[in-house]
């Protein structure tokens, strides 16, 4: 049960919805971990627009040399790379690549089990409400109304903010939607404090569920003032790459809600410690994108949660993978039959 090998492959794949002129696809980097009495485990990094070639080149380069050897144990193995790469910064590229062995090795544990991840992790429920989610910043009014007319269904919507014309924006989702479907606004830390502050006044009206990034990531002082000063939740952590940081943030109290990214807080192993210290200031954890992998994970997270659908952008949709080991839409979203986490993307060394 000990590592032998690693390889990867680097997979663009092009967004039938363009996040922005400068974001036209995702970047994937499958993984494959090897064992030595033959197991095979897959896991995979992820970034929407730039670093994919550099995680790739730390994964094939020093994190190779360091996992030889080491026991197939996500949680030695996690903290023995983090500890390792630290030097090359202790979140970003390293997390975001170390991330591809965190989930292989989770991976080789529940196929080990015979068990799917969910069920491994414990399973607290059997399906999980869906939001619908855009990347529609850019898109023209009519377009991005059309595009929350295609949610109906949805209990929940999330539409980007960040703009003069947002009143106009935000009226006419939420005309679109109707008064008793959930709307949420994602400024993506493009506010600061005044700004925040006068934007959310301004949008409260319309009901909104939560503001997202309303400040720049690392603000923890700034985002603690504006949620005392606001009565909209705040909803943070997808910029945010270390438990030390989502630490700092709930200890200041600068959230209702956090939103860790599994590939770039590095994994499986933190995401769940990140929810269980979140736990303890009654936080919920709403993990970010990735719903192939986040759905599974948020089944078994200890507080009730959403899995956010960004529209045309999961795995099945990009035409990475055959089929998809979650069923997703205005349903909810539940887990198919299938051991491991039951991500396989197309044949290692086919599309690039």
């Amino acid at each position: 049960m000990t590592i032998t090998g690693l390889r990867t492959v680097l997979h663009r794949a092009e967004l039938p919805r363009p996040w922005g002129p400068d974001v036209s696809a995702n970047h994937v980097i499958a993984c494959e971990l090897t064992l030595a009495d033959g197991g095979v485990g897959t896991g995979f990094s992820w970034t929407p627009k730039i670093g994919a070639t550099a995680a790739q080149s730390l994964l094939d380069g020093e994190i190779v040399e360091l996992v030889t050897g080491l026991p197939a144990h996500p949680e030695l193995v996690w903290d023995h790379l983090w500890s390792s790469l630290r030097e090359a910064g202790g979140g970003g590229l390293t997390t975001i690549a170390l991330a591809a062995v965190d989930i292989a090795l989770w991976d080789l544990r529940a196929l080990r089990a015979g068990l799917g991840l969910a069920d491994l992790l414990g399973r607290r429920r059997d399906s999980v409400p869906v939001y619908g989610s855009g990347v529609n910043r850019h898109y023209s009014l009519p377009e991005l109304v059309q595009q929350a007319r295609r949610w109906t269904g949805y209990p929940a919507v999330k539409i980007k903010v960040g703009r003069p014309d947002d009143i106009e924006r935000v009226a006419a989702v939420r005309a679109a939607i109707g008064p008793d479907v959930l709307l949420m606004i994602d400024a993506n830390q493009r506010w600061n404090l005044p700004q925040a502050r006068r934007a959310i006044a301004l949008l409260e009206p319309f009901g909104l569920h939560w503001v997202e990034e309303p400040l720049p990531a690392d603000d923890i002082d700034g985002l603690a003032r504006l949620r005392a000063l606001v009565d909209v939740p705040i909803a943070v952590g997808e910029s945010n790459y270390t438990i030390y940081e989502f630490r700092d943030l709930l200890a200041a109290g600068a959230c209702d809600i956090v939103q860790p990214n599994v590939v770039r807080v590095g994994g499986i192993t933190p995401l769940l410690r990140i929810a269980e210290l979140a736990r303890t200031y009654s936080i919920p954890t709403y993990p970010h994108l990735l719903p192939e992998l986040s759905g599974q994970l948020a089944l078994a997270l200890p507080l009730p949660c959403m899995v956010e659908d960004v529209e045309d952008a999961s795995f099945a949709a990009l035409g990475l993978m055959a089929a998809s080991p979650v069923e997703l839409g205005p349903g909810g979203l539940k887990v198919r039959d299938h051991l491991g986490h039951g991500i396989r993307f197309q044949p290692m060394g086919g599309r690039r």
